[in-house]
C-alpha cells in the first residue's frame, strides 16, 4: 500500500491502462502528467479555491525528484560533472531542503579537541531514506547516537552526494555538522579531473556549484575523495581548488567543513597513505581536515605526531576506520572499540566508516536496536558527548524516527510501521550500568508505547536489596541557560513497588569552571497539584490530554543564573528491602519558560496547490466497480518554523457527484515536518467534485492551535469535455 508521510493508509497503486509502458529506467516516460505545472505565484491569493480540469496525459515532473511509482518526493545525487555544472536552482528539489538550521551545542565543534566522525556508507545509498515525507517500512536503519559524534557524512558513488534532508534534519537537531561527498573514481574520474582541474575558471565553477549546492539544501560542506590519477596541471590546481571551495563554504554556510580524504599525492599518483605525510600534506594544509584510509599502524599515528605535518592540527586529522573490518586493519566489527582506543591515545579524531553493519551483517533486522546500542557502548569509553544548548524551551518525546505505529498524545495516529529520520527529536543517553549486588540500569527506546512520535524512553533494571538509597537515571546532558521561573512537564508511566521523580542538575552561572572540574548542584523542582494555577494554564493551553495511563505532571522550579546540564529520573524502591525489578517509560519532558507560556499567534497563509497529477487506478471508496480517481498535488504555505513541532496535513470531501451526499470529515493525511507536502494517491470521488486540504500547525510546546489559525485551500475539479 502507498502511504503519505506517516499518515493514513491511501488508496493501492493505480492500474496500469492498457497501451501504457514503463521504459524502466525513470519510470515516468509514459504516466500522466499535471494538468499544469504552475506556481504559487501563479494563484490568485484573493481566492480560497481552484479549479483542474481533470486530463490523464503525460508527467512533466522531474523524474530525478519524485518516485517512479508513488509520485512522492525522494532525494538524489548527481551523476556527472556535466550535471554538476548545469545544476540550477530553479530546477533543484525544494522537498530535500534541510528543514532544520544547525542547533548550538557546547562544546563547539572548533573547540572540540578530538572529534568523531561518521561515514555512513549502506548499499549504495538513498535507500528507504530517500523518501522526503518517510516511508512505510518494518525494520529500517536509523543513527540515533548523535550526542557522541561531531560530523555525519553520507556517502555514497554518485559524483555529488546531496545527503538526503532526512538525516541534515536530524543531525542538525542535536548539533551535528553535515557534509555530502564529492568523489571522482576510475578512468572516467580521470578524465573529469581533467576537465575541471585544468584552470582557474574551471575548478572556480565546480567549487561555486558545490557551494550553491551546499547553501540551498541547507548542508554544511563536503568530503572530497579522488580516488584517480591526476595529471601534473590537476594535481597542481587541486589543493587551489580545495582553498577556493573551502573559503566559499566558509563564507556561505556558517560552521562548515571541507575535509579531503587520503588518496592521492603530490606527485598525482592514486596510492592511499593511510596517514597524513609530507606526500599529501598540501592538499590538508588546504582545507579544513583530513580523513585518512583505514589500513594504518600504530606506527603511522606515531610518525605523524613526531613529523611535524599535523602543527597543532591533530583535531583536524580523522583516523579511519573501517566498522565492516576489510582489509589489514586496526579493530572493526564488534571490536572497532580496539581501533579507537589507540586513535585516542594519540588525541586525534577519527572517522568511522560504515557503522551500518550493525544492520546489514544481521539477518534478524527486528534485533537493530539492541546490536546499534551494543556497538556504540563497545565504543562509548572512546567518545565524547556534546550537549545541547540552545535556549528554551527544550522538549523531547524519544521518537528515533520510526516505529511500529505513530502517536500523538499517547494515542495511536496512524498504525502501521513508518521511518522518516526528520520526525526524530533530541535524544538521551542510552547506556546499561552495572549495579552493587548484581543489579542492573538500562536506558533504550521501545516502540511497543509513545506519548508522541514512534517509541519512549524505556528505563529498567534490578534494585537490589542491597541498594537503598534512590537510584539516580541520567537521561541528557546539556548545557541550556535557564530563565528565573521554569515550569517541567514530565509524562511516564511507572511499574509497581517504586516511585519516581524528576531531577535535574544545573550550574551557577557566575561561577568560570572548565567542563571537567565544573560543579553540578542537584535540584528537584515542586509538584504542583491540579488546581495550581500554572497548571489550570497548561491544561488550558495543552487541551484534553486524556493520558490513558500516563502520569502527567506540572513542576515548578524558580532559579537564579543558572545553566541546566543534566535532566534525570530518581528511582526509589517502595516498600521493604528486596530485589526489585522496575521498569519505567518516559514519554515526554519539557522544560518551558513560565513568562514564555502562550499559543503562537500567527496564522498559516499564502496556500497554495500546484504539480497536480491525475490518476485512475483501484481504489477502495464504495462508489461504482469504475476506476478510481486519484490526486497527486503539492501544498506550499507559509508559517514560522520557530514555533512549530510539526504540521497535520488533513483532506475532506466538500461536494461530489451527487449533491445529495454531505460533506465528510477531515481526514488525516500525514505530518509535514517544513511548509511543503507532497498529497500522493489521494482516492477522491468522480467529477465534478470539491474538496479542502488543511494544514495544522502543531505548538512546539504541544500547545493547540485554534482553527482559526489553521490553513485552508480548497480544489474544485470537472472533467475533460475533450476526452
Amino acid at each position: 500500500m502507498s502511504v503519505t508521510a506517516e499518515g493514513n493508509k491511501v488508496s493501492g497503486r493505480r492500474r496500469r491502462e492498457d497501451g501504457e509502458k514503463s521504459d524502466g529506467v525513470s519510470g515516468k516516460k509514459d504516466r500522466p502528467e499535471p494538468s499544469r505545472l504552475e506556481s504559487c505565484l501563479d494563484q490568485p491569493m484573493d481566492s480560497s479555491s481552484i479549479h483542474e480540469v481533470v486530463q490523464y496525459t503525460a508527467s512533466q515532473l522531474a523524474a530525478k525528484h519524485y518516485d517512479a511509482d508513488t509520485y512522492e518526493p525522494i532525494s538524489s545525487g548527481l551523476q556527472t560533472l556535466e550535471e554538476l555544472l548545469t545544476w540550477k536552482r530553479s530546477e533543484a528539489n525544494p522537498f530535500n531542503v534541510a528543514a532544520v538550521p544547525l542547533a548550538a551545542r557546547e562544546p563547539p565543534l572548533v573547540s572540540s579537541p578530538r572529534r568523531t566522525l561518521v561515514s555512513h556508507d549502506m548499499m549504495g545509498g538513498y535507500l528507504d531514506d530517500r523518501f522526503v515525507q518517510g516511508t512505510s517500512v518494518e525494520d529500517p536503519y536509523a543513527f540515533y547516537h548523535w550526542q557522541h559524534i561531531d560530523i555525519f557524512n553520507y556517502f555514497t558513488h554518485n559524483m555529488v552526494t546531496i545527503p538526503p534532508a532526512v538525516w541534515t534534519s536530524a543531525a542538525h537537531k542535536h548539533g551535528v555538522v553535515v557534509i555530502g561527498t564529492f568523489i571522482t573514481e576510475w578512468n572516467d574520474g580521470r578524465k573529469a579531473c581533467d576537465a575541471f582541474l585544468k584552470d582557474e575558471e574551471s575548478y572556480r565553477a565546480v567549487a561555486d556549484k558545490l557551494v550553491q549546492i551546499s547553501h540551498y539544501y541547507g548542508f554544511d560542506g563536503w568530503l572530497i575523495n579522488i580516488e584517480n590519477t591526476l595529471g601534473e596541471v590537476a594535481v597542481k590546481n587541486t589543493p587551489l581548488f580545495l582553498r577556493y571551495l573551502t573559503d566559499q563554504m566558509h563564507e556561505r554556510v556558517s560552521g562548515s567543513q571541507v575535509l579531503w580524504y587520503d588518496s592521492v599525492l603530490e606527485s598525482g599518483q592514486l596510492l592511499w597513505q593511510n596517514e597524513l605525510n609530507q606526500s599529501n600534506r598540501m592538499f590538508f594544509d588546504a582545507c579544513d581536515g583530513f580523513f585518512t584510509n583505514y589500513n594504518w599502524t600504530e606506527q603511522n599515528l606515531e610518525g605523524m605526531k613526531e613529523d611535524s605535518v599535523i602543527e597543532g592540527r591533530e583535531a583536524d586529522v580523522y583516523i579511519g576506520v573501517d566498522v565492516f573490518g576489510r582489509g589489514d586493519v586496526v579493530g572493526g566489527m564488534l571490536e572497532t572499540n580496539k581501533a579507537l582506543e589507540i586513535i585516542r591515545k594519540h588525541n586525534f579524531s577519527t572517522a568511522i566508516f560504515a557503522p551500518g553493519w550493525v544492520y546489514e551483517s544481521n539477518e534478524d533486522k527486528t534485533e537493530f536496536r539492541k546490536n546499534q546500542d551494543m556497538f556504540w557502548a563497545l565504543l562509548s569509553d572512546y567518545l565524547y558527548i556534546h550537549r545541547p544548548a540552545s535556549p528554551l524551551p527544550f522538549i523531547s518525546s524519544f521518537c528515533q524516527g520510526f516505529g511500529k505505529a505513530l502517536y500523538w498524545r499517547g494515542k495511536h495516529e496512524t498504525e502501521r510501521s513508518w521511518f522518516n529520520l526528520t520526525a526524530q527529536e533530541i535524544q538521551p543517553l542510552y547506556y546499561h550500568t552495572e549495579l552493587e549486588g548484581q543489579g542492573w540500569l538500562r536506558s533504550r527506546g521501545c516502540p511497543q508505547d509513545a506519548w508522541n512520535g514512534g517509541c519512549s524512553l524505556l528505563l529498567e533494571g534490578l534494585i537490589p536489596a542491597s541498594h537503598t538509597s534512590t537510584l539516580s537515571a541520567n537521561i541528557f546532558s546539556l548545557n541550556v541557560p535557564l530563565p528565573s521561573k521554569i515550569l517541567v512537564s514530565f509524562i511516564h508511566k511507572p511499574s509497581a513497588g517504586i516511585s519516581v521523580s524528576l531531577e535535574l542538575k544545573t550550574t551557577d552561572d557566575s561561577l568560570s569552571m572548565d567542563d571537567n572540574n565544573v560543579k553540578l548542584t542537584t535540584v528537584q523542582p515542586e509538584v504542583l497539584d491540579e488546581g495550581h494555577q500554572l497548571v489550570s494554564l497548561f491544561s488550558q493551553l495543552c487541551g484534553n490530554l486524556n493520558p490513558d495511563g500516563w502520569t502527567v505532571r506540572c513542576l515548578q522550579l524558580e532559579l537564579r543564573c543558572c545553566t541546566l546540564r543534566e535532566v534525570g529520573v530518581s528511582i526509589q524502591r517502595r516498600g521493604d528491602p528486596q530485589d526489585t525489578p522496575f521498569s519505567c517509560r518516559v514519554g515526554e519532558i519539557m522544560v518551558l519558560d513560565v513568562a514564555r507560556l502562550q499559543v503562537p499567534s500567527e496564522l498559516v497563509l499564502g496556500m497554495c496547490i500546484y504539480d497536480v497529477v491525475w490518476l485512475r487506478g483501484v481504489g477502495t471508496l464504495p462508489e461504482s466497480t469504475s476506476p478510481r480517481l486519484h490526486l497527486n498535488a503539492t501544498l506550499r504555505w507559509d508559517y514560522s518554523s520557530k514555533t512549530v513541532r510539526h504540521f497535520r496535513v488533513h483532506w475532506r470531501r466538500l461536494r461530489g457527484p451527487d449533491p445529495r451526499i454531505p460533506p465528510g470529515e477531515l481526514v488525516l493525511l500525514g505530518r509535514a515536518y517544513s511548509n511543503l507536502f507532497r498529497v500522493t494517491e489521494l482516492e477522491v470521488q468522480r467529477p465534478p467534485g470539491l474538496l479542502e486540504l488543511v494544514v495544522e500547525p502543531v505548538s512546539s510546546k504541544g500547545f493547540l492551535v485554534p482553527e482559526s489559525q489553521w490553513g485552508r485551500r480548497s480544489i474544485s475539479y470537472s472533467a475533460d469535455v475533450t476526452q
